[in-house]
């Protein structure tokens, strides 16, 4: 993503291991630039989605073993953008602690609910009826939820509702993260 003005919550980080190189840039205060690029199709589209629903800006480039499988790519997004959400908390004002949100997707139905804690966990309770969306296996929603809760410092609670149709399911999840 390219820099512009920037806003005051705004964040770059970096992470480089054996398997991935990602990096996130996050402004808060934005609202209309996405520049997501990991290798997995869906897995941008659902990074797009929570970009533009919580209405900031966010550039993710990743490279990772995608020859293996996704789950170091996906998880390590995860770690990286939650330690940029946490670096963008701490140069704020103080915020609301809590939030919760019940997140609709056509037939899909998913409660998402926070505390800003400093604590980070996740409960998560989504079954997939698939193994994958794309080239995104679905147990590895979970562990990108896990990774961003844990290092962001949020509790984070995630539940299917009703859905049948995964792709749906996995919209509300992300767009419930607003």
């Amino acid at each position: 993503m390219s820099k512009g003005a920037r806003g005051v919550r705004y964040a770059e980080v970096e992470r480089e291991s054996g398997e991935t190189n990602v990096s996130v840039v996050l402004d808060l205060d934005g609202g209309s630039r996405r520049d997501v690029s990991t290798g997995l199709g869906f897995f941008d589209h659902m990074l797009e989605l929570l970009a533009f629903h919580g209405e900031f800006d966010l550039g993710v480039q990743a490279l990772g073993d995608l020859h293996v499988d996704d789950h170091h790519c996906v998880e390590d997004v995860g770690i990286v953008l939650g330690k940029a959400i946490r670096q963008c908390l701490e140069q704020s004002d103080p915020i609301e602690r809590y939030a919760s949100l019940h997140s609709v997707m056509d037939e899909s139905l998913v409660l998402v609910a926070l505390d800003i804690s400093g604590r980070g966990q996740l409960h998560y309770e989504v079954p997939f009826r698939r193994d994958q969306i794309g080239e995104l296996a679905t147990e590895n929603v979970g562990e990108f939820f896990r990774a961003l809760a844990q290092h962001a410092g949020i509790t984070l609670h995630i539940r299917l509702i009703t859905g049948s149709n995964d792709h749906h399911i996995a919209e509300a999840v992300f767009k419930g993260l607003v």
